[in-house]
């Protein structure tokens, strides 16, 4: 019966965003002092690692404005998965966030004109 219930009230399995695309890029990711650009110079505090770890988990969340869902399921898990590494300060963590951090590889393909 919560099964049929569920079905019947659109319920899914993957939960809402509590925060949209653009406030992720906001506070995780503009300008040249942004908690990713402290981050990608090595210059971040363990909270500020945390909070990427949960910003990147936000924006998988989300869907694209534009472009392939696959690509952009790839792409922000990938992003996840170097915050993690960051924040659990594993070797060569460094090399990966910045390799994920990308701004234009995944702007070119999900940013809306």
């Amino acid at each position: 019966a919560l099964l049929i219930l569920g079905l019947a009230t659109g319920c899914s399995t993957t939960p809402n965003p509590a925060m949209s695309s653009e406030e992720i890029m906001e506070e995780g990711f503009k300008g040249k002092t942004s908690v990713a650009a402290r981050l990608s110079e090595n210059m971040g505090t363990q909270a500020e690692k945390v909070r990427m770890v949960y910003l990147t988990q936000q924006l998988a969340l989300n869907k694209p404005t534009k472009g392939d869902t696959a690509s952009w399921a790839q792409k922000t898990s990938e992003l996840n998965r170097a915050a993690v590494a960051l924040e659990s300060n594993a070797p060569d963590s460094l090399v990966s966030w910045k390799a994920a951090a990308d701004c234009k590889k995944c702007h070119s393909m999900h940013k809306p004109d």
